[in-house]
């Protein structure tokens, strides 16, 4: 008892110090996390927004498909992108294997099907009524969807927050890419893993607590912005 006691002290001593070695992880954690994000968002919602507002061929496959992936377990796309990033792989010439771009490829398709999928459903239950109104004033095409993806943005936001919140606790896929150097492509996740298995458990328990901080800001905004998009609807 006494131990654990001792390394809470030492965690918290490790925080408020501003820790070298804990800042550069958690650094990279919200670098790698942050740009997987808004490669995602960036990819991502322009195709939520033409799998909810245009009709084609195949497209409730796609909806199917991206509500599957929705689930798809972490080391699996770890295990396929370091095959692909691998040295006999059809892109290993790259050198991209152990680096932080191989972390990022993979926390990129774990968030993909999740902004997809979300956002797709935020703008699929925009009401009708809006579309009809916006036809009536004689908008274009284009300015219904803009109209249509606005009054959807609290549920947009809604779903990007809850894809970084998965890939900030994902742990497997970042294991098998990344490596896990120290210095290099050691993240939070796979840090607390690692210290944890040494014995080092200040360390670990400093980054679970800013790991869960950091959770508990992400499900506050989700919530916050979850009941900001529902206030219209409650009057």
């Amino acid at each position: 008892m006494d131990s654990i006691i001792e390394g809470f002290k030492r965690a918290f001593l490790l925080i408020f110090n501003l820790d070298a070695e804990l800042l550069s992880i958690i650094f990279l954690s919200l670098r790698v996390s942050g740009t997987a994000l808004l490669i995602v968002s960036i990819i991502g919602l322009p195709m939520s927004a033409l799998v909810s507002l245009k009709k084609f061929p195949a497209r409730g496959l796609l909806i199917s498909i991206m509500n599957t992936l929705m689930g798809l377990p972490p080391v699996v796309v770890g295990l396929f992108v370091y095959i692909m990033l691998s040295r006999s792989g059809p892109i290993g010439f790259m050198g991209l294997l152990y680096t932080p771009s191989a972390m990022i490829i993979a926390q990129t398709i774990l968030a993909f099907p999740i902004v997809v999928s979300l956002c797709h459903s935020a703008i699929v239950s925009v009401n009708p009524i809006i579309k009809q109104a916006s036809m009536t004033l004689g908008a274009t095409p284009l300015q219904i969807s803009v109209t249509i993806i606005k009054e959807a943005m609290y549920g947009i936001m809604s779903g990007i927050i809850a894809a970084f919140g998965r890939v900030m606790a994902e742990v497997g896929a970042i294991l098998i890419v990344g490596g896990n150097i120290a210095g290099y492509t050691r993240v939070m996740t796979t840090t607390i893993a690692l210290e944890t298995d040494k014995g080092n458990f200040e360390l670990a328990i400093a980054l679970g607590i800013i790991l869960l901080t950091i959770s508990l800001v992400i499900n506050s905004t989700l919530h916050f912005i979850q009941r900001k998009g529902a206030l219209p609807v409650n009057r």
